[in-house]
């Protein structure tokens, strides 16, 4: 795991002090939406689908520091559309800098090198780079050839000038885990941070709908990439939704950890759903029927996502919501996760290893699931 130290305090105190008032639900990271303009057309983003008056609009800087100090979350992330292409992007990451929360901006990174002058590096600003995969997958998701070539050069132009730097990739079901190994090994050739990785989920507006991965897919993909990891990969996510990518820790969606505001308002219920939305912040926690969401509840969009916006926020709760927990992710943290053999690519994906608590709390040994 490659996450700051000054972050991982910021999260602490910020879930210490919701747990000490009481709060069951609280948000982690707000998704901050400014515009849904984009110089891409990707097949899985439904982004880009709103109507042309809709994509010529964008949140003020006023609007954006409203959200961020009503959330109160230690971390914004500022996706899209294309954040870079907002006229006053510069001045929203000024004030969510100014106000010490950690920013994530994240970009397709087309704009990133010439727009780097405008910005100055901050331990609470990092640039997200959007990178589906190695050079041809990741130019094939977003529907244009030359793109992973100007994002590597950006992130080596960012690196130089100081920034923080990491990456973002969705993968879909054309994801060949072999390259994807060695695609992990030239980002952290690149200098990044850290990587975030997810699979793709089915945005109802997105042209492509055939790429996106159901869970035991998810499952079985990311076992035979991680199975094995070497240690100089570093994530930028905890160690314990990585495992449960993998099938090992099971976790339900909180999809309250990361609430979306955007030019309609407070989204409900999540990043990734769109069924209404909320004037305030208190309207949205107060009044969504968060039952109805995640896969527990039954519901059919949510039965296979697997999405950090909804697992990483279960994912802190188990860490710090007991003692066991604790234990569980410092010995990931510290000794990685159990030992197994790099996955056969060309064979049966491996079975998952469960992560399994004991009555009194404390971790077990890993047992072979095979059910």
């Amino acid at each position: 795991m490659s996450v700051p130290v000054g972050q991982m305090m910021a999260v602490l105190r910020h879930v210490a002090v919701q747990r000490l008032r009481g709060n069951a639900r609280y948000p982690l990271v707000l998704m901050l939406e400014p515009l849904f303009r984009c110089n891409l057309a990707c097949g899985g983003c439904g982004k880009i689908q709103h109507p042309a008056e809709i994509l010529r609009s964008h949140l003020t800087p006023e609007q954006c520091f409203a959200a961020v100090d009503e959330c109160g979350a230690p971390m914004v992330s500022i996706p899209g559309g294309e954040p870079l292409l907002h006229p006053q992007i510069e001045e929203i990451v000024a004030g969510i800098v100014a106000r010490k929360r950690y920013l994530y901006l994240c970009t397709n990174a087309i704009k990133l090198e010439e727009m780097l002058p405008r910005f100055r590096p901050s331990p609470y600003l990092a640039f997200s780079v959007h990178l589906d995969g190695p050079k041809e997958e990741h130019d094939h998701a977003v529907c244009r050839e030359g793109v992973y070539d100007m994002a590597v050069s950006a992130i080596r132009a960012a690196r130089r000038a100081g920034f923080r730097v990491t990456t973002n990739s969705t993968l879909f079901t054309d994801a060949d885990p072999a390259r994807c190994r060695r695609f992990f090994d030239d980002v952290m050739e690149l200098g990044v941070e850290g990587m975030m990785i997810s699979p793709g989920y089915s945005y109802s507006k997105a042209p492509d709908q055939s790429h996106f991965l159901p869970r035991e897919r998810s499952q079985n993909l990311f076992r035979r990439i991680l199975d094995g990891a070497p240690r100089r990969w570093r994530f930028n996510q905890s160690p314990v939704f990585l495992e449960f990518l993998k099938g090992n820790w099971d976790l339900e969606c909180r999809p309250w950890g990361t609430p979306t505001y955007n030019l309609f308002g407070w989204q409900r219920p999540c990043y990734l759903l769109d069924e209404g939305y909320a004037k305030t912040f208190r309207e949205l926690m107060e009044e969504t029927d968060w039952d109805g969401y995640g896969r527990a509840s039954g519901n059919p969009k949510c039965a296979d996502c697997m999405v950090h916006c909804g697992y990483e926020p279960a994912a802190v709760e188990a860490t710090f919501g007991s003692l066991g927990g604790l234990l569980a992710t410092a010995r990931l943290m510290l000794l990685g996760p159990p030992k197994t053999k790099p996955a056969d690519l060309s064979g049966p994906a491996p079975a998952a290893v469960g992560l399994r608590l004991q009555p009194n709390g404390l971790p077990s040994l890993p047992v072979i699931d095979r059910s």
